[in-house]
């Protein structure tokens, strides 16, 4: 891929809303970013935790991003900004790009049933399957081995990486993305006691993904029994993520892997849950609340709460527990030497002593 220089870069950052300086050669020119460990001549690297500042200085990296209070004489010239881990991204973004999507138009090894609608200029590769009445908006791109059912619906600029399945009836809207193996639209966990058997109740609700979603490799998302399990604009999914059916979810949250909800869960806007959170059904998140790694929550988290734990409890509360725990065999062993004063005070007294 094409050189840039830092004097370039720091140009694009200042474009971008970014303020910079560059600290050494301008004309430093670099191909690709890497990681302080691995990054060579021609790569720019970048330097945001102060622990790792005598790695930097073996770096043989031929430029750094670093942060205002990682500046002054290092090892190679470096791009100091205000927000070193945003100008990192946009860094990567001007040297490396997106992704470039295959250009098979409409494959002639496609499957596409009659009464499906197909945008203009969507990509619709070699084994894909669109069923009858789908609608692909313009400038989708859906990869081999996918398969959109009947009466689905995605809009503009949508991504199905290879295997993606969308079941009947749902619907995704613009630049919405889904990597590979994740089922859109599978019926949730419904079924009903009848007579010492589980009698399945019929999932007839469906799927809404709203604009700018992104969606990791191997999540799933149930559909409504009735109604409609929602997924909010500009929302992110790393990978192996549950969502059951019924639960609405708001926008711009930040879901890590194998995070799992259960039904009728109402989550509101900008919430982070960490990896192996679970969930369990009919309980909401407020805005702007974080659930950490492993919590297992069991009650609804207020706007703004940070929990941790199993169950999850408000994460000061939480750590006071696990200090404690670490306690346990000293506090345990005081409490026999307590008990053992106290017998040996109940034998003086039953004594007369």
């Amino acid at each position: 891929m094409p050189a840039v220089t830092l004097a370039e870069l720091s140009g694009f950052l200042r474009d971008k809303g970014l303020s910079n300086r560059v600290e050494g050669d301008h004309a430093t020119s670099v191909r690709a970013v890497n990681t302080l460990d691995d990054a060579g001549p021609g790569e720019l690297t970048f330097l945001t935790n102060p622990k790792y500042r005598d790695m930097a200085s073996k770096t043989r990296a031929s430029a750094m991003i670093v942060g205002p209070e990682m500046a002054g004489p290092g090892a190679v010239p470096t791009l100091v900004c205000d927000d070193a881990y945003a100008a990192l991204t946009l860094s990567i973004v001007r040297i490396h790009g997106y992704r470039v999507h295959p250009q098979w138009g409409i494959s002639p090894k496609a499957v596409v049933a009659d009464g499906a609608h197909i945008g203009e200029n969507a990509n619709i590769g070699p084994g894909a399957m669109i069923g009858a009445d789908a609608v692909i908006g313009d400038n989708a791109t859906i990869y081999p081995g996918c398969y959109v059912a009947d009466r689905a619906v995605l809009g503009r600029d949508v991504v199905l990486y290879p295997n993606v399945v969308i079941y009947d009836g749902c619907r995704l809207g613009d630049r919405v993305t889904i990597h590979a193996g994740s089922v859109i639209g599978e019926d949730g966990l419904g079924y009903a006691p009848l007579n010492g058997k589980w009698a399945k109740i019929p999932q007839v609700g469906i799927v809404e993904i709203d604009n700018d979603v992104e969606i990791g490799a191997a999540c799933t998302i149930d559909r409504a029994t009735v109604g409609v399990t929602r997924i909010g604009s500009g929302t992110k999914f790393s990978n192996l993520i549950a969502i059951g059916h019924g639960s609405k979810i708001g926008e711009d949250c930040m879901f890590v892997a194998q995070v799992g909800l259960a039904g009728s869960v109402t989550v509101g806007r900008h919430v982070t849950i960490a990896g192996q959170a679970g969930v369990v059904g009919h309980i909401h998140i407020g805005d702007n609340a974080r659930i950490g790694a492993k919590a297992g929550v069991t009650v609804s988290v207020p706007p703004g709460q940070e929990v941790l734990g199993a169950p999850a409890r408000p994460i000061q509360e939480t750590r006071r527990v696990l200090a404690l725990m670490g306690r346990l065999p000293e506090m345990r062993e005081r409490l026999r030497e307590l008990e053992a004063e106290v017998q040996r005070l109940r034998e003086r007294l039953d004594s007369g002593e």
